[in-house]
């Protein structure tokens, strides 16, 4: 069924003054991300990053920058002459470690960069390997998207920080092959999984609620749909419309999004977002916490590492 116009221009308001959104436009892309998680992986030193990833120089000198002020990371000196600093995750960059554990959950089972990653995480409070599950933290019961009920209430303090709906850029495609994972998940891709997350599913409600013009939005749409992102059929009840939905892929990513959404609430912003889960099962405002699938205690870095191979 199609949503009303105020059903739309509440989830347009929604989105724009989301901890989502907003978080998403400071670590969104695809290069700041892959900084964070090799952070995590141990990496502190500005040619081993540029090693790893392949990314320019200047790019990479930007993201530490950006990271570094936010917080995320601090600088310390390991060589002299002449001076040079690594990188080390700040309280507040651990605090990113549930997104972490689902971005890892994520890559392993739909994405490109599987092969860079640990194959096995061990979590040393139990002595097992697990996954990552995500949990409700009020009643500790693992959750899926399916539990979670959504309410809308745009964020008052955000909305002077709303961002500039203007022309963004086209999602990069990943190195190698050219196989249907080659798309990299970024802001806007994120934005219109969690669009249709809450029930915009035709063209021009996207359009409206995300305020992308008619020509990036069907490109973006046709690449998301091409990366097995987005399901794109007949609408069965106006045949000349499409209708856009979630595919195994996409639905997989809504821990990621949760986890980030909090983070940015709680860590950065100190704001709810607009967009507020209820777990049903134990009708409390759903906070996420992501446990270990064997002994289902909360994970911590400091409790976990990992193995480059399964054995």
């Amino acid at each position: 069924m199609a949503l009303t116009p105020e059903e739309l221009d509440l989830r347009r308001e929604a989105l724009a003054t989301s901890t989502l959104d907003h978080g998403l436009q400071l670590l969104g892309d695809r290069w700041t991300m892959a900084v964070v998680l090799g952070a995590f992986l141990g990496v502190r030193r500005f040619d081993e990053w540029q090693s790893r990833l392949a990314i320019p120089r200047h790019t990479l000198a930007q993201r530490l920058r950006a990271l570094t002020a936010l917080g995320l990371l601090r600088q310390r000196p390991y060589q002299e002459r002449p001076l040079r600093h690594a990188y080390h995750l700040t309280a507040k960059g651990l605090s990113l470690y549930p997104h972490v554990l689902m971005m890892w959950s994520w890559e392993r089972r739909w994405g490109t960069r599987a092969t860079d990653l640990p194959q096995r995480l061990v979590h040393a409070g139990c002595g097992h390997a697990f996954v990552p599950w995500l949990a409700c933290g009020a009643c500790h019961e693992k959750v899926g998207i399916g539990d979670l009920g959504f309410t809308l209430q745009p964020n008052a303090a955000l909305r002077a920080r709303a961002p500039a709906r203007g022309r963004a850029p086209r999602l990069a495609q990943a190195e190698g092959d050219g196989s249907s994972r080659g798309l990299r998940v970024d802001r806007w891709a994120l934005l219109i999984i969690s669009a249709v997350l809450l029930g915009c599913h035709h063209f021009d409600e996207l359009s409206h609620v995300l305020g992308i013009g008619s020509s990036v939005l069907s490109r973006r749409l046709g690449d998301m749909v091409d990366a097995g992102l987005l399901l794109c059929q007949d609408d069965l009840v106006d045949g000349r419309r499409r209708v856009y939905r979630l595919t195994p892929a996409s639905r997989d990513l809504f821990g990621y999004i949760l986890c980030f959404s909090s983070w940015a609430a709680r860590h950065h912003f100190q704001e709810p977002s607009s967009i507020r889960p209820t777990h049903r099962a134990c009708g409390h405002p759903f906070v996420p916490e992501v446990v270990c699938s064997h002994c289902r205690r909360v994970l911590e870095a400091r409790e976990v590492r990992f193995e480059a191979s399964a054995p």
